[in-house]
């Protein structure tokens, strides 16, 4: 229907088409002048797209690490996403091939900024950001379908904290002989812009799961990983408990080695920005209400808090 054009003069019968075409497009065609191409592009849900990139991981999936020119250009994309976003000029990860989506999350009202990697061998998953406001925390989901719905807890508590990050890996944690375990290798995209996020003093939460019997007397594990302990973690331990979700502390107690000594984004972010590892057992993930309590009691730490302006004071004065 592009092109159609309304000439006048016409017979009446062509008029009377043309006013039955006309109401199903969305600009009005003038007297002798061709129809605009006006696309109207359909509603966005932004958390639909990340939980669809990941539905179908599994451990025969692809996986390759980026090279050093690729990871070079991944630090750089990060820079133009910390205040407003990609824009015209600057490194963007549509360089590296992701797909670029943007729109109005029809869930909070805000704008949103999305990348995804529809690449059939790289498994580098989806960046989603709130862009209400400038970046004040990076919700990161490194082991999807593997900590099972670890993925929808991201979504939800990106959607729970405006101006956050939500990264989430694009393989499977056992993908690539175990390559595509992002949380444990420091050459993966993932950490990379973990990395370059944390160097510029924004705070993360990285979500984990475990079994209930693999820590019977706890629903849950906080700890900092291989990074300092700040407040910021005794308040997310704190926050849990409050919630009605038994936590156990690892900087004060053994967690049934759970605690993320080993994580590899936690030792990037010891000497820049607060790490919180999280860990929730099988109970809390899988049941709505005590999922939703979670998200609950860790966003309202960024709602008005000082962690918030803490992280908002440092890029402002870049």
């Amino acid at each position: 229907m592009h092109g159609v054009r309304k000439t006048c003069g016409e017979p009446r019968r062509l008029a009377a088409a043309l006013l039955v075409l006309l109401a199903t497009l969305p600009a009005v065609v003038g007297c002798a002048r061709p129809r605009d191409q006006v696309t109207v592009p359909p509603r966005v849900d932004p958390g639909a797209l990340v939980l669809d990139a990941v539905a179908g991981l599994s451990p025969q999936g692809p996986y390759r690490d980026p090279t050093r020119a690729e990871r070079a250009r991944a630090r750089e994309a990060v820079e133009p996403l910390l205040t407003s976003g990609s824009g015209g000029g600057e490194a963007s990860l549509t360089d590296l091939a992701f797909r670029e989506i943007h729109g109005v999350d029809p869930v909070t009202g805000r704008p949103f900024l999305l990348y995804v990697d529809d690449s059939e061998d790289r498994g580098w998953g989806t960046v989603l950001i709130d862009r209400s406001m400038p970046v004040r925390l990076v919700v990161q989901v490194p082991h999807p379908r593997s900590d099972i719905d670890t993925e929808v807890i991201g979504v939800d508590l990106h959607r729970s904290v405006p101006g956050s990050v939500l990264l989430v890996a694009g393989a499977h944690r056992a993908a690539a002989d175990g390559d595509a375990d992002v949380a444990h290798n420091d050459r993966s995209l993932f950490h990379v812009l973990a990395t370059e996020f944390a160097r510029k003093g924004v705070p993360a939460i990285q979500l984990h799961g475990f079994a209930d019997r693999n820590l019977p007397d706890a629903e849950a594990v906080v700890s900092s990983a291989a990074a300092p302990v700040t407040d910021l973690t005794r308040a997310v331990a704190d926050r849990l408990a409050a919630a009605g979700i038994t936590a156990c502390r690892a900087w004060a107690k053994r967690c049934g080695r759970l605690e993320g000594t080993t994580n590899e984004q936690g030792r990037a972010a010891a000497r820049h920005a607060p790490f919180v590892h999280l860990e929730l057992s099988w109970s809390v993930r899988s049941d709505p209400v005590r999922r939703e309590r979670a998200v609950e009691a860790v966003a309202a730490l960024f709602a008005t808090g000082d962690y918030t302006r803490r992280a908002v004071r440092h890029l402002t004065a870049q």
